[in-house]
């Protein structure tokens, strides 16, 4: 019995029929495996979206574990299908550049590209492909069998922050916003920590300027005034999120009615974003 996870993130979105017949078919394949989603609502063909979704959602699985990355998946010349073994975990999806968010700190074990196509007619490669390349895991089966090894990866253009050469700057940008309307940045608190070395900075991004960092919302709030003296609803507030990846977020926001962070401080995808330190 398959003791193994498979997990699936796509921009399938809920209203289709495709999620629900990838879950079919692995099931016809494997009854007693476990399936998790991750997320279908990545917005259509993001890239850099579902690859920072991914990278924070695998490592709390358990070893072993299979994720089937449905993205810009269609099999083309420049888009071939990968199968990765990488920190203890299986991931198979296209060469498009998305796994190599996960690579930029963790080196792969082993990446095939796969090789089964000549036995698989589809115009659906998440379910005709990553099917059958991870149930034929979950069984136990080695990547050799279903591809060919190599070792260069399509690399996922702008993801990675730039230092100025008098290390008294770094300028990212947007990767991502939540479903709070919060703005992710490509700033991790390790590189922060390594350019600032304790100095005083300031983060801009357009108009809207911060000179100080939290670690959790609430600690941008002074619970020690009364209530009512408190600035609290709508507080402009930057931090690093659960990932520790700098975040600019409204205290409390709703997107749908007060607006957001992404809203209110007219930042989206790529936008970008700098800190300068004194």
């Amino acid at each position: 019995m398959p003791k193994a996870i498979i997990t699936l993130t796509t921009d399938f979105g809920e209203k289709d029929h495709f999620a629900g017949a990838v879950k079919g078919a692995i099931y016809s394949e494997l009854e007693s495996i476990k399936i998790v989603d991750i997320s279908h609502s990545i917005s259509p063909f993001h890239i850099s979206e579902a690859a920072y979704i991914i990278q924070n959602a695998y490592k709390n699985f358990p070893d072993g574990s299979i994720h089937i990355i449905g993205i810009d998946s269609e099999l083309n010349p420049e888009n071939k299908h990968l199968a990765v073994y990488l920190d203890k975990h299986f991931f198979i999806c296209a060469n498009n550049g998305i796994i190599s968010m996960l690579t930029s700190d963790i080196n792969p074990e082993k990446i095939v590209e796969i090789n089964v196509h000549d036995n698989i007619e589809s115009n659906f490669p998440v379910l005709d492909v990553f099917v059958k390349v991870a149930c034929h895991i979950a069984r136990g089966g080695t990547l050799e069998v279903i591809g060919k090894s190599i070792s260069e990866i399509k690399q996922l253009t702008g993801i990675k922050p730039v230092v100025n050469p008098e290390n008294n700057q770094i300028i990212g940008n947007v990767i991502y916003i939540d479903n709070y309307g919060n703005v992710i940045c490509n700033i991790n608190k390790s590189l922060f920590e390594k350019i600032g070395k304790g100095r005083n900075f300031t983060i801009q991004a357009r108009s809207i300027k911060f000179s100080k960092i939290y670690n959790r919302y609430s600690d941008a709030i002074d619970f020690e005034q009364e209530k009512h003296k408190r600035e609290e609803d709508g507080k402009k507030i930057a931090l690093w999120n659960s990932s520790n990846y700098l975040e600019l977020a409204i205290y409390k926001s709703n997107p749908s009615t007060v607006g957001s962070a992404s809203s209110l401080f007219g930042l989206k995808y790529r936008d970008g974003i700098s800190i300068n330190f004194e």
